[in-house]
């Protein structure tokens, strides 16, 4: 498994790295996220030695055992669907959530972060693709809920994040990514508010997510291959 790992992580680096340079933007804007669920901590110490840092967790639960055996340093990204009562280990174990999409949830990770007095990243998580079954706030309601938690003092807004509708053909992905993007162009003209993360991208399309602007790649099974149900 470690050959192969060593062998994904290098391949996805160069591919990220000609991908932003085809689009004419500097390889250094771009940053790969390790999608580490399922994952054991033995897994990502192998790309930890290769110099990775940054890791997306999609469950609580699993994030509270495999952070602790991990090394000091490291950047942890929240990027699943968040409830509020799981919103106080998140606050603890993670330096960034990029999965809000509503204010309760966001007024829940303020009162936790208060707590412990820390200040915490988020990202605005979009439902671009309108799907029923996905996490998101409403494209329209961007914009009221950056308005509602941009006072909240413990949350700094640094992006937007999207899980578009699987397609198979990548190129198919391009009008929901250049919709994300147009989303925090909009949000940063109207609102006075810097949002330099654009989270969208994944194993499949992450190349036409980076030439519409993505600044963080979540990969998963190009990375590690597939995992198990």
């Amino acid at each position: 498994m470690t050959p192969d790992l060593e062998k994904n992580y290098c391949s996805l680096q160069e591919q990220i790295r000609l991908s932003a340079q085809k689009a004419g933007r500097n390889p250094d804007s771009v940053r790969l996220l390790a999608v580490s669920k399922k994952m054991d901590s033995e897994k990502l110490r192998v790309l930890w030695q290769l110099g990775q840092r940054l890791f997306g967790e999609n469950r609580v639960q699993e994030a509270r055992v495999k952070i602790p055996e991990m090394p000091a340093g490291g950047e942890w990204h929240f990027i699943g669907g968040l409830q509020t009562n799981k919103a106080k280990d998140a606050v603890e174990y993670f330096d960034v959530i990029e999965s809000v999409d509503r204010i309760d949830l966001a007024n829940e990770l303020e009162k936790r972060a208060a707590a412990v007095g820390k200040k915490l990243k988020i990202m605005l998580e979009v439902n671009v693709g309108g799907e029923a079954a996905k996490h998101g706030c409403d494209p329209q309601k961007a914009g009221e809920l950056l308005q509602a938690v941009l006072p909240l003092a413990r949350l700094e807004v640094v992006g937007l994040m999207a899980i578009p509708p699987f397609r198979e053909d990548p190129e198919m992905a391009r009008p929901f990514f250049l919709k994300l993007r147009e989303i925090r162009d909009r949000l940063q003209d109207s609102g006075g508010v810097v949002l330099p993360e654009l989270s969208m991208g994944m194993s499949h399309d992450f190349p036409v997510a980076i030439a519409e602007g993505a600044t963080l790649v979540r990969i998963g099974t190009a990375l590690f291959g597939p995992r198990s149900a």
